[in-house]
C-alpha cells in the first residue's frame, strides 16, 4: 500500500505538526495536539477519579494509520466503500484513529482530544416525504454550524417538510452506529450534501461508522464522494 499523502501545509484549527510516515511500516506518528484548554483522556486501566484530566495546555495523541490498514475500526459499509474506492482522490489520503467510544460525540471528542470544532464535521441524516415516499439525504457540516434543514435541505429534497431522521431510522438505513455516522459508505441513492466550508477544509475529522474511531481526511475527498454535492449556505453558524 502506498503511504498516505497527508503531508499538506497546516492551516488554522489543525494540528501544528502533521503526521509523518514511520520507517518501514506505512503508519503515521501519533498526532500531537496542544490547543488550550483541553482535557486529556485517562490512560487505559486508570480508574482514578479525574485521572488524565489537567488544567491548561495538554497534549493528547491519536495513532493515525491508513484507514484500510485497520478494517476493525470501520463499519461494514465504510469498509466496503473504501475497498471499492473510485473517488477522484486516492484512498490513501484517508486515515483512521482509534478513540474512546464514550467520547465519540462531537462536543466531548473535541474537548478531550483537543480538536477544534471548526476542524470536525458532523454527518446528519435528514428525511422528508413526497408522494407517500420518504426521501433521505446526508448533510455534512462543521461542528461550529448546523444544517439548514427546513430551508436549504428541504428545497433540495423537494419535500414540504424535512427533519432529522430518528436515531433508530438513521442506524437502520446506514448500517452504522449512532454517533459514528459518516458520509462514506452511505446508501448510493442518497444525496450527500457537503457544506462549502467542509469541502474547503485542508483536513477534517469525521465519523468512521463506529463510535470507537474517527477518520481524518482532506475536505476535498468528501466533495468527490458518489452522490456528493457541495452547497454554499448549507449550514448556519451555531449561536453562542
Amino acid at each position: 500500500m502506498t503511504a498516505p499523502t497527508l503531508g499538506m501545509p497546516p492551516s488554522p484549527g489543525l494540528p501544528r505538526r502533521l503526521p509523518a510516515r514511520r520507517t518501514g511500516d506505512q503508519r503515521y506518528r501519533a498526532l500531537e495536539v496542544g490547543w488550550s484548554p483541553v482535557c486529556s483522556s485517562p490512560a487505559p486501566g486508570d480508574s482514578r477519579a479525574g485521572a488524565g484530566r489537567q488544567d491548561g495546555v495538554v497534549t493528547e495523541t491519536v495513532d493515525l494509520v491508513p484507514a484500510l490498514a485497520r478494517p476493525d475500526l470501520l463499519a461494514g459499509p465504510v469498509l466496503a466503500a473504501l475497498r471499492g474506492w473510485e473517488g477522484e482522490r486516492p484512498v490513501e489520503e484517508i486515515a483512521v484513529a482509534e478513540i474512546d467510544p464514550a467520547l465519540a460525540d462531537t462536543a466531548e471528542f473535541c474537548v478531550r482530544y483537543g480538536v477544534p470544532p471548526e476542524a470536525s464535521a458532523n454527518c446528519v441524516v435528514v428525511a422528508g416525504k413526497r408522494g407517500g415516499q420518504t426521501r433521505y439525504a446526508a448533510c455534512v457540516v462543521l461542528a461550529t454550524t448546523r444544517a439548514d434543514v427546513n430551508g436549504v435541505v428541504r428545497r433540495l429534497l423537494d419535500v414540504r417538510k424535512a427533519s432529522f431522521a430518528s436515531t433508530e431510522t438513521a442506524v437502520a438505513e446506514t448500517g452504522m452506529e449512532y454517533g459514528g455516522i459518516t458520509p462514506i459508505g452511505l446508501p448510493p441513492q442518497w444525496p450527500v450534501l457537503i457544506d462549502r466550508a467542509v469541502a474547503d477544509s485542508v483536513r477534517v475529522v469525521v465519523g468512521s461508522g463506529v463510535r470507537r474511531s474517527k477518520l481524518w481526511l482532506p475536505g476535498r475527498v468528501l466533495a468527490t464522494l458518489p452522490g456528493a454535492e457541495v452547497i454554499d449556505g448549507l449550514a448556519r453558524p451555531v449561536s453562542p
